[in-house]
This record gives C-alpha cells, structure tokens and sequence, in this order.
C-alpha cells in the first residue's frame, strides 16, 4: 500500500468561474491559475501521483504549456487515471478536505463526489469530501483564496505478492518458507 498528500491553493479574483471538484460554483469570484485553477481535483491528482512516486501535476501538466491554458482539471485527472493504470495502481480510497470561508460548499459536495468517481472509475465509497472554513483567519479565512488537501492510498498490482502451483516460490510470507 502507498499513502499520497496532495496540497493546492489558488488565488480568488473577479472575471473567473469557479469551479472545484469539476463543479462550477456559484459566486462572485473564481480561482485564478494557468488551467481552470480547480484546487479539489489539484490536490487529489498531486496526492495519486505522489503516492505512485510519479511526481507533481506541475510535472506533468506544466504551466509553461499551452495545451494546458484553461484545460479543465476534469480532462487532467482522466489523464492521471490513464497514468496510475499504466503503471499498475489501483485506488483504495481518496479523503479529501476544501477550505473556503465562502460560499458555502456543501450543496455540491456530492455532485464534485460523482463528477470525481466517474472520472477515476472508482465507487462513492471510495472517495470522502469534506469543506471547512479557518473562521476568519488566515487568507482562506480573509476570502482571498481557497486551498484544498487530499490523501490517498493506492495499491500496486506490481507489489502483490505471487504463489506458485507448487509453493515453492511463495512470497506471501516466511511462515511455510515456501513449503505450502
């Protein structure tokens, strides 16, 4: 098993949507970033990536890429569901906090829940959103941003372990040394 955390954050301006978690929110400001600046998905793509030992989004989806110009982080993290497969990793489970002083989240948590395992091919029970606020402190609290944290743990078909017919080549433990 592998453990990810994943952290983004992004500046709240005028002239933006704002969308988090796939979802577009209502409100008068959006996130500023090079993509749609969706601090949920950010953050659970850094936290699968992580746990993979595949890099950072940054790594790649670089912000120096055009391709990536107001990409939405949806068609993203399909492309880290394609990498996590090509590498073997399978989703255990994703928990995930937004932090937001405003608006308020909840109403959409369950539709960014949808939008998410949709896209990773994962159940509603595979994934935990929640939303808080810093009760007016720092700059989420100051409404100048919203930030976003995710981990996840992951299991790797590569890592499971392998019996032969005959045991002889068990690495499931050292208990019958391979004696079945």
């Amino acid at each position: 098993m592998r453990i990810g955390h994943g952290y983004d954050v992004h500046r709240l301006v005028e002239g933006r949507k704002l969308i988090i978690g796939g979802v577009l929110i209502e409100h008068s400001l959006g996130l500023l970033g090079h993509s749609d600046a969706d601090v949920l998905l950010h953050a659970v793509m850094d936290s699968l990536l992580g746990a993979a030992g595949l890099g950072d989004i940054g790594k790649h989806f670089p912000d120096s890429a055009q391709e990536y110009k107001d990409v939405s982080s949806v068609v993203l993290l399909k492309k880290v569901a394609n990498i996590l497969d090509e590498n073997a990793y399978i989703i255990e489970n994703i928990d995930a906090t937004i932090i937001a002083q405003k608006p308020k989240l909840a109403p959409y948590i369950e539709k960014m829940k949808e939008v998410i395992c949709s896209t990773l091919k994962i159940s509603l029970n595979q994934l935990n959103i929640k939303a808080t606020t810093e009760e007016g402190l720092g700059f989420t609290g100051n409404e100048s941003g919203i930030s976003a944290h995710s981990v996840c743990l992951l299991n790797s078909v590569r890592d499971a372990f392998y019996v032969s017919r005959d045991m002889k080549d068990c690495t499931a433990c050292d208990g019958c040394r391979g004696k079945g």
